[in-house]
Order: C-alpha cells, then sequence, then structure tokens
C-alpha cells in the first residue's frame, strides 16, 4: 500500500537558521537585541501583574467579608509586592542574553537582586503598617498599642534590607558588615539615642498602662491639655481642647510629671472644689424672726427645729439670764452652710456615694471662704459646667436671704457711690437745712 507524505513546511526553519547564521555574524547586534529582549518582557510582565493580577486581587477583596484584607490594600502591599516579578525577569533573563560579557551580567544580576530585597523591606515596612492599623480595630488596642514595638521592628528591617543591599552590590557576605556594625556600637548608641530612649519609655508606658489612645492628658509644662489621638515610638500627639496639636516626646511621659484624667472618666463622677468667699462684715447671730422665718425653708426645717433643741439644751445646762454671753445661737453663716448641705443632698446631679462636704476655711483678706467639695455624676465636660454653674449661682442669688454678702473689691462704681453718699450727708447737715429755731 503506497503512503503519500506531505512535504515538509521548511520555510520556518530556514528563515530561523538563516536569523542564527546572521547573529553570529553580527555578536554586538544579538547581545543588544537580547537585552531589549529582557527589558521588554519584565517590562510586560511588570505591567500584566499590575494591570491584570493586581485588578484580580482587588476585586477578591472588594467581595471578601473581612477588613483586613482591606486595610493590606490600603497600605499597597500587594502593589509593592508586585514590583519583585520584573527583578526575578531581570536576574534570571539576563543569563539568556548571548554574547554578554560574564562580568556585566554578574552587576545586572546583583542589581536585580539588591531591587529585590529592597522591595521586600519596603514591602514589610508596609505590612507592619497595616497589622498597626488592623490591631487598632481592636478594643485592647486602646490600653496595649504596640504602633512603637512596630516601628522598631520596621527600623531593623530597614538596616538589614540596607545592610543586605550594599553587602549584594559589594559582592561581599553580610556577616562582614554586621561584625562592622557591631564595632560601631558607640556611635550608633550617638545617633539612635532618641530612638532608645523612647523605645525603653514606650515598654515602661505600655507595662504600667500610664497612657491610653483617648485619654485626657494634661501636661502644663509643654502646654498640653487634651485628648490623646496616637501613641508611636518617638511622639505623642495630644490634640487639645481648642483643637490645636502638641507632639510630645515619648520619654517625656517618664521624664516629666502629667495628670491623666482617665479614672475621672471610668469612675462616672467629677469632683467640684470650689470656694466662695463671704464678707466677714455680713456674719452675725440670727434673731427669732429669721430663726422662725428660715422654718417655712424646705431645705433648713428640719435642721432649725434639731439646731434650736440642741441649743436649748446647753444653754439651759449653763443657766443665766437671755443676754448671757456664753449662750449659743444661730448664726446666718451656719444656717446657710446646713442649707448648703441639704441642697446638694437633694440635687440629681451630685453622686451621693461620694464625699459630700461644706466647710469653712480659714479666713483671709479676702474674705472668708466656704468650699464645697463634691463630685459631680455627668464627666462630660459641657455638662459638668453647666451644673457647677447653676449650683454656685443659686448660693450667690441666695446668700441676701442669709443676710450675707459676697467678699469684692471696691470698684470705681463703689467709691463713686460713696462720695455721692458722703456728699448728701453734707448738704443735710448743713445750716441751712436745719430748722429756722436752730439757725441763730
Amino acid at each position: 500500500m503506497l503512503q503519500i507524505q506531505a512535504p515538509a513546511d521548511t520555510t520556518g526553519v530556514a528563515a530561523l537558521d538563516a536569523a542564527l547564521n546572521w547573529l553570529g555574524a553580527h555578536p554586538v547586534t544579538g547581545t543588544v537585541l537580547g537585552v531589549v529582549a529582557v527589558l521588554l518582557v519584565a517590562y510586560l510582565a511588570d505591567v500584566v501583574t499590575r494591570r491584570r493580577v493586581l485588578k484580580l486581587v482587588s476585586l477578591l477583596i472588594k467581595r471578601s467579608q473581612y477588613d483586613w484584607d482591606d486595610v493590606l490594600q490600603e497600605h499597597r502591599v500587594f502593589e509593592r509586592l508586585s514590583h519583585v516579578i520584573p527583578g526575578i525577569v531581570m536576574y534570571f533573563g539576563v543569563q539568556l542574553v548571548p554574547g554578554l560579557a560574564a562580568d556585566v551580567e554578574t552587576f545586572v544580576q546583583r542589581l536585580a537582586a539588591a531591587f529585590i530585597v529592597a522591595v521586600v523591606a519596603l514591602t514589610i515596612g508596609a505590612f507592619l503598617s497595616a497589622t498597626n492599623d488592623i490591631y487598632r480595630q481592636f478594643e485592647i488596642s486602646k490600653s496595649r498599642p504596640i504602633k512603637g514595638y512596630l516601628q522598631v521592628i520596621k527600623i531593623v528591617v530597614y538596616v538589614l534590607g540596607t545592610v543586605v543591599v550594599v553587602a549584594t552590590l559589594m559582592d561581599q557576605n553580610p556577616l562582614i558588615f554586621v561584625s562592622g556594625i557591631g564595632a560601631m556600637t558607640a556611635v550608633l548608641m550617638l545617633v539612635f539615642k532618641d530612638t532608645i530612649l523612647s523605645l525603653v519609655a514606650s515598654v515602661q508606658i505600655a507595662s504600667n498602662d500610664m497612657v491610653r489612645l483617648g485619654d485626657w492628658v494634661e501636661m502644663p509644662k509643654l502646654n498640653a491639655d487634651g485628648d490623646v489621638i496616637d501613641i508611636a515610638l518617638h511622639t505623642v500627639k495630644i490634640r487639645n481642647f481648642d483643637n490645636t496639636i502638641t507632639t510630645v516626646p515619648t520619654s517625656k511621659f517618664i521624664d516629666e510629671s502629667f495628670k491623666n484624667w482617665r479614672g475621672m472618666s471610668e469612675s462616672g463622677a467629677r469632683r467640684i472644689k470650689r470656694s466662695i468667699y463671704i464678707d466677714k462684715s455680713t456674719i452675725r447671730f440670727l434673731t427669732d424672726e429669721e430663726v422662725n422665718r428660715f422654718k417655712r425653708f424646705k431645705l433648713l426645717e428640719d435642721y432649725v427645729e434639731k439646731k434650736q433643741e440642741e441649743i436649748r439644751a446647753f444653754n439651759e445646762s449653763l443657766g443665766g439670764s437671755g443676754e448671757d454671753v456664753n449662750w449659743r445661737r444661730m448664726t446666718n453663716i451656719g444656717t446657710l452652710r446646713a442649707y448648703i448641705v441639704n441642697y446638694l443632698r437633694n440635687h440629681p446631679k451630685i453622686d451621693q456615694s461620694r464625699t459630700l462636704l461644706v466647710r469653712q476655711l480659714a479666713p483671709t483678706p479676702h474674705g472668708l471662704p466656704i468650699e464645697l467639695y463634691v463630685f459631680c455624676n455627668d464627666t462630660r465636660w459641657v455638662a459638668y459646667e453647666g451644673v457647677q454653674a447653676d449650683i454656685f449661682d443659686h448660693i450667690i442669688a441666695l446668700l441676701p436671704e442669709f443676710g450675707l454678702r459676697l467678699f469684692q473689691h471696691p470698684t470705681g462704681a463703689d467709691w463713686i457711690a460713696s462720695r455721692e453718699q458722703g456728699a448728701g450727708l453734707k448738704e443735710d447737715r448743713s445750716p441751712l437745712s436745719a430748722p429756722r429755731s436752730l439757725r441763730r
């Protein structure tokens, strides 16, 4: 049986042989074309990775129900990692270039390897930043921030990456550079002094739970009074209540004293400690009519009755007449203190489970201080100030009911009123104002 064979198509093979022969006759041109081909393949690999692979990864991330992959994409972790592909193409593709000198091939491979190491180091840095953002989504991050530790790891990665890049370019063992760094410890201690201090401070702050994100911190020496918005390795950022930002070195929280209001916020109560100054010239004993009038005050009814019984029993034990200076009597300042105590015990915004004290301090040239020491059950700043203002508004407005007056330094209006009053007295005492029978 006859078999018919189709003639083999030798056109392509012949063309390939002709091209190879021509390249063999022109080696420089072949080398240039090989280099161009490697560069073109590396570029195409980079384009395909960014426009195809990264788009596919982005699509998968959008469809994912997790949040951590979104954070990785925001910090461009996958994008930075994609730059490794062109480096790998260059590293292995340069070996296929015909006629390339061995020294040039080695140098290009070193460059490609150094590029890969740098990209990996930058990718790890982006991954650590994303790790911090992911960690901040958990409640524990407010009491145990890790940003400072991650920054230390990032510094170590960048330093090691730099050492490996330099060692690769110089074709040296990286351990030689590491040993050289060990010999330069003193210099490094001087250069990274602030970093080392900040690291130690960050460890102490975290271990002792001294500062958390969101804490209200007050540092008068540094003009910082506001909420902590960021805790990093070197600095702590505080947003003051005027919306300015104060950047405080982390080590200052160990060296300097500061006030953290977290305990007040967690306790649910904020202290009110303020005094009013009473004019000492208005303090006196109460008359019987005034005592009876105060009995009609609902907050003083029980107090007045008990006080009268106590005073009556004491005076009877002494004997003597009603004019005896040894007898006890009710005063307007003591009655005022009793009223304030009862008023605060019935106030809905005062925490009754904590210290409630209305005390008289030592007299001063500015009057007699009456101090209120209580706790408001609303720690919000605006609400707290409103409660405090309402309490003192009420007390100050009520002072005339007790025959008392606040102490205040004389003003221009006081001098004018005093002068007008003095002029009126002189006019009344003039001879023309006297009766006609007395003018002689």
